[in-house]
Protein backbone atom coordinates (compact mmCIF):
# COMPACT_ATOMS: atom_id res chain seq x y z
CA UNK A 1 0.00 0.00 0.00
CA UNK A 2 1.59 3.14 -1.04
CA UNK A 3 2.63 5.59 1.97
CA UNK A 4 4.90 8.27 2.45
CA UNK A 5 5.59 10.81 6.03
CA UNK A 6 5.03 14.37 6.07
CA UNK A 7 7.52 15.91 8.30
CA UNK A 8 8.29 19.60 8.98
CA UNK A 9 12.07 20.34 9.00
CA UNK A 10 14.34 23.02 6.99
CA UNK A 11 17.39 22.14 5.44
CA UNK A 12 20.44 23.37 7.48
CA UNK A 13 22.55 23.75 4.72
CA UNK A 14 20.62 26.32 2.80
CA UNK A 15 19.79 28.24 6.38
CA UNK A 16 23.43 28.30 7.03
CA UNK A 17 24.59 29.19 3.38
CA UNK A 18 21.62 32.04 3.49
CA UNK A 19 22.85 33.13 7.27
CA UNK A 20 26.29 33.64 5.85
CA UNK A 21 25.67 35.49 2.67
CA UNK A 22 23.20 37.69 4.76
CA UNK A 23 26.41 38.49 7.41
CA UNK A 24 28.49 39.62 4.28
CA UNK A 25 26.00 41.30 2.53
CA UNK A 26 25.68 43.01 5.74
CA UNK A 27 29.38 43.93 6.54
CA UNK A 28 29.69 45.48 3.12
CA UNK A 29 26.65 47.72 2.92
CA UNK A 30 27.17 51.05 2.82
CA UNK A 31 23.89 51.84 5.32
CA UNK A 32 25.04 49.30 8.19
CA UNK A 33 28.98 50.57 8.15
CA UNK A 34 29.70 51.43 11.60
CA UNK A 35 26.87 50.91 13.36
CA UNK A 36 27.89 47.25 15.19
CA UNK A 37 24.63 45.55 13.39
CA UNK A 38 25.76 41.79 13.11
CA UNK A 39 24.01 38.24 12.57
CA UNK A 40 25.04 35.38 15.08
CA UNK A 41 24.16 32.20 15.84
CA UNK A 42 23.73 30.45 19.01
CA UNK A 43 24.15 26.60 20.84
CA UNK A 44 20.84 25.88 19.47
CA UNK A 45 21.30 26.81 15.90
CA UNK A 46 19.08 30.02 16.72
CA UNK A 47 20.13 33.10 14.65
CA UNK A 48 20.84 36.64 16.62
CA UNK A 49 20.51 39.66 15.05
CA UNK A 50 22.27 42.27 17.09
CA UNK A 51 22.06 46.04 16.05
CA UNK A 52 22.08 49.82 17.73
CA UNK A 53 18.47 50.63 17.13
CA UNK A 54 15.41 48.87 16.22
CA UNK A 55 15.32 50.33 12.80
CA UNK A 56 18.47 48.56 12.16
CA UNK A 57 17.70 45.30 13.78
CA UNK A 58 14.29 45.33 11.51
CA UNK A 59 16.55 45.91 7.95
CA UNK A 60 19.08 43.41 9.09
CA UNK A 61 16.50 40.71 9.42
CA UNK A 62 14.72 41.97 6.07
CA UNK A 63 18.22 41.19 5.10
CA UNK A 64 18.59 37.67 6.38
CA UNK A 65 15.04 36.36 5.66
CA UNK A 66 15.43 37.30 1.88
CA UNK A 67 18.23 35.75 1.46
CA UNK A 68 17.14 32.67 3.22
CA UNK A 69 14.00 33.28 0.18
CA UNK A 70 16.71 33.23 -2.59
CA UNK A 71 17.83 30.13 -1.41
CA UNK A 72 14.52 28.39 -0.71
CA UNK A 73 14.06 28.11 2.88
CA UNK A 74 10.14 28.76 3.57
CA UNK A 75 9.74 31.59 5.94
CA UNK A 76 7.42 29.68 7.85
CA UNK A 77 10.19 27.78 9.85
CA UNK A 78 11.43 30.96 10.98
CA UNK A 79 10.14 32.23 14.53
CA UNK A 80 10.90 35.76 14.73
CA UNK A 81 10.53 37.06 18.23
CA UNK A 82 10.40 40.81 19.38
CA UNK A 83 12.65 43.20 19.64
CA UNK A 84 15.17 43.51 23.18
CA UNK A 85 17.12 45.48 24.93
CA UNK A 86 20.55 44.34 25.44
CA UNK A 87 22.52 46.56 26.92
CA UNK A 88 24.92 49.31 26.42
CA UNK A 89 21.79 50.78 23.82
CA UNK A 90 21.97 48.17 21.46
CA UNK A 91 19.42 45.41 20.83
CA UNK A 92 18.74 41.95 19.54
CA UNK A 93 16.36 39.85 17.92
CA UNK A 94 16.13 36.19 18.16
CA UNK A 95 15.29 34.38 15.22
CA UNK A 96 14.12 30.59 16.34
CA UNK A 97 14.05 27.72 13.50
CA UNK A 98 10.86 25.20 13.91
CA UNK A 99 11.57 22.34 13.68
CA UNK A 100 9.66 19.20 14.63
CA UNK A 101 5.91 18.91 14.24
CA UNK A 102 4.09 19.58 17.70
CA UNK A 103 1.18 17.56 18.40
CA UNK A 104 -1.21 20.54 17.57
CA UNK A 105 0.69 21.09 14.34
CA UNK A 106 -0.04 17.44 13.28
CA UNK A 107 -3.68 17.75 14.33
CA UNK A 108 -4.42 20.35 12.12
CA UNK A 109 -2.12 18.46 8.92
CA UNK A 110 -4.64 15.67 9.36
CA UNK A 111 -8.01 17.72 9.80
CA UNK A 112 -6.73 19.13 6.27
CA UNK A 113 -6.34 15.12 5.05
CA UNK A 114 -9.61 14.44 6.35
CA UNK A 115 -11.39 17.35 4.64
CA UNK A 116 -10.08 16.86 1.09
CA UNK A 117 -12.57 14.00 1.07
CA UNK A 118 -9.41 11.58 -0.36
CA UNK A 119 -9.65 7.65 0.38
CA UNK A 120 -6.84 8.06 2.25
CA UNK A 121 -5.53 7.22 6.25
CA UNK A 122 -3.63 9.66 8.44
CA UNK A 123 -1.71 8.52 11.26
CA UNK A 124 0.37 10.84 13.71
CA UNK A 125 3.62 8.78 14.48
CA UNK A 126 5.65 11.31 16.71
CA UNK A 127 7.19 14.25 14.77
CA UNK A 128 5.50 12.85 11.39
CA UNK A 129 2.44 12.18 9.98
CA UNK A 130 2.52 8.62 8.20
CA UNK A 131 -0.47 8.71 4.66
CA UNK A 132 -1.21 5.73 3.28
CA UNK A 133 -3.91 5.55 0.25
CA UNK A 134 -4.65 2.50 -2.32
CA UNK A 135 -4.06 4.50 -4.88
CA UNK A 136 -0.71 6.92 -5.93
CA UNK A 137 -2.83 9.78 -7.78
CA UNK A 138 -4.38 9.94 -3.98
CA UNK A 139 -1.54 10.64 -2.24
CA UNK A 140 -0.49 13.25 -4.64
CA UNK A 141 -3.83 14.39 -4.35
CA UNK A 142 -3.37 14.56 -0.66
CA UNK A 143 0.29 16.26 -1.44
CA UNK A 144 -1.02 19.19 -3.35
CA UNK A 145 -3.86 19.79 -0.78
CA UNK A 146 -1.20 20.37 1.71
CA UNK A 147 0.88 22.23 -0.36
CA UNK A 148 -2.54 24.63 -1.44
CA UNK A 149 -3.23 24.51 2.73
CA UNK A 150 -1.91 27.87 4.42
CA UNK A 151 -0.20 26.11 7.17
CA UNK A 152 2.40 28.49 9.99
CA UNK A 153 4.84 25.79 9.54
CA UNK A 154 7.19 24.14 6.66
CA UNK A 155 6.43 20.74 4.99
CA UNK A 156 8.32 18.49 3.62
CA UNK A 157 7.23 14.65 2.14
CA UNK A 158 9.50 11.82 2.67
CA UNK A 159 9.79 8.40 2.63
CA UNK A 160 7.31 8.05 -0.61
CA UNK A 161 6.74 4.01 -1.02
CA UNK A 162 4.36 2.36 -3.83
Amino acid sequence: MPSFDVVSEVDLMEVENGFNQARKEIAQRFDFKGTGTDLERDKDLNLVVRANSDGRAEAALGVLMEKLAKRAVPLTALDVQPVEPAGGGRVRQLVKLRRGLKQDDARKLVAVVKESGLKVQAAIQGEKVRITGKKRDDLQAVMAALRGAALPFPLLFQNFAD
